[in-house]
């Protein structure tokens, strides 16, 4: 799935997206208003193509919310090119959530941009009176922070120099591997755990027996921890 926007940077709206962009979803009818709570004093702005923004500033991880209407036929006010049913829109986000991973969430307007990885915090849905199939919903997300270890590297005098931290990875790791010509468990510890030392977990996961492990064959599918 691509996304609906284009490269159109003056369209006002609200992307959420998984796994390194892997599913988008593209809200169809924008928000009336979106709060940017982080527990403090707080400011509201009007945003144009939106309605009302409410930011509030502190040190804790910003939240975000807004309620909006996933449409059961394209109305006048939907802004995407694709409109999808909207148990579709349901399904996609409760996946997610069932997944615990973080998400990416993108709010574009001409005077207010956010562009963070977020966790969903809630999901409330419910149709809407008149059986016309159209779907009432609440979302809030909160801003998520990855934890990447820094490397440490030495400058000419001996002394540490920290490096700048790591740019996190969001695409989720595969669950299997399926080996190739060459391959031995620690190669593929190494590759796609990042730590070879790792080969024994994947060796007791897959129930491989010592005497096995210098002949596994070619193909083998192995389960990754």
């Amino acid at each position: 799935m691509g996304n609906e926007w284009g490269d159109d940077m003056n369209v006002y709206g609200v992307e959420l997206s998984f796994n390194n962009r892997t599913e988008v979803l593209s809200v169809p009818i924008n928000p009336a208003s979106m709060e940017v709570s982080e527990s403090g004093q707080g400011k509201t702005y009007d945003v144009a193509g939106l309605g009302e923004i409410n930011v509030i500033k502190d040190r804790k991880l910003t939240e975000y919310s807004f309620s909006g209407l996933f449409p059961a036929q394209r109305y006048p006010f939907v802004t995407t090119k694709e409109l999808r049913h909207p148990v579709y829109y349901i399904k996609l986000i409760e996946k997610w959530m069932k997944t615990k991973r973080p998400i990416r969430f993108i709010f574009t307007s001409d005077t207010f941009d956010i562009n963070t990885p977020a966790s969903i915090e809630s999901f409330a849905w419910s149709e809407t009176a008149g059986g016309a199939g159209d779907i009432e919903y609440t979302i809030k997300l909160r801003k998520y922070v990855f934890y990447a270890a820094r490397k440490i590297q030495r400058d000419m005098t001996g002394q540490k120099k920290e490096a700048g931290p790591v740019r996190p990875n969001e695409k989720q790791q595969p669950k299997t591997y399926k080996l190739a010509a060459g391959d031995n468990l620690w190669k593929v510890a190494q590759k796609q755990l990042g730590n070879g030392a790792r080969w024994k977990e994947i060796q007791k996961l897959n129930g491989i027996a010592d005497a096995e492990i210098k002949r596994l064959p070619v193909g083998k599918v192995l389960k990754l921890p």
